[in-house]
């Protein structure tokens, strides 16, 4: 009732194109829907993510679910979801990769969901990880365990997007670090993140996943630059 009534006078809107929702529709509209450039990656292992890490380290499966365009319908989603606290874009999602990803049989195999790391500082600034909500949905749905404890970010640095393609690996490989057991060996990780760029902030969280004896890594994302 009470929703119904703040629906009235603050309609939702898609997070995608601002038009108004229907009342069939969630957080993004029918029309981005059909419009967003899906990769397709799940039907490919040999897709074009896993193949950018090629000689940079050795993961078992990497993917993302659509492909980002500079002022696309993709870069407006990861926007609202990373700087407006639209964290219910996440959980979409999350829900949308969850269903195109629970017939991998390497997907299967994953032991536990570890989210690329915010710094303390930064999570206090921004009030969220914006990967969190996915990987929650992707958890619950592929019935995985989600784990935000074990890779830490050790260096506090500026948002990714304000750096230039050549400045983002600068001491990307001092920035991460992990807190592990014995209970950790040999466990296959995937790791997420919300957009694939250069891969250097994936390729820094998996050297420090791999201090781990035995473990496995995959990449899942939502998008990747194109």
């Amino acid at each position: 009732m009470f929703k119904s009534i703040i629906n009235l006078f603050f309609p939702p809107v898609c997070a995608g194109c601002h038009s108004f929702l229907l009342s069939n529709e969630n957080v993004i509209c029918t029309l981005c829907r059909h419009n967003i450039p899906l990769t397709n990656h799940h039907l490919n292992p040999e897709n074009e993510a896993f193949k950018k890490f090629y000689g940079r380290i050795p993961v078992e499966y990497a993917s993302a679910l659509f492909y980002f365009h500079k002022k696309g319908i993709v870069q407006q989603l990861i926007h609202n979801l990373k700087y407006k606290g639209q964290e219910e874009i996440g959980t979409v999602l999350g829900e949308w990769y969850a269903e195109d990803l629970k017939n991998s049989l390497i997907i299967q195999s994953v032991d536990e969901i570890i989210p690329v790391p915010l710094h303390k500082r930064k999570l206090r600034e921004r009030g969220y990880n914006q990967v969190t909500k996915f990987g929650l949905a992707l958890s619950k749905n592929l019935d995985l365990a989600y784990n935000n404890s074990i890779l830490i970010r050790k260096i506090y640095s500026k948002t990714q997007s304000k750096k230039n393609l050549l400045n983002r690996s600068d001491g990307i490989d001092t920035t991460f670090d992990v807190c592990f057991t014995e209970k950790d060996h040999n466990k296959h990780f995937l790791l997420i993140d919300d957009v694939i760029t250069t891969g250097s902030t994936l390729e820094a969280c998996s050297h420090a996943i791999m201090k781990i004896p035995g473990a496995k890594i995959s990449i899942v994302c939502m998008a990747m630059a194109q």
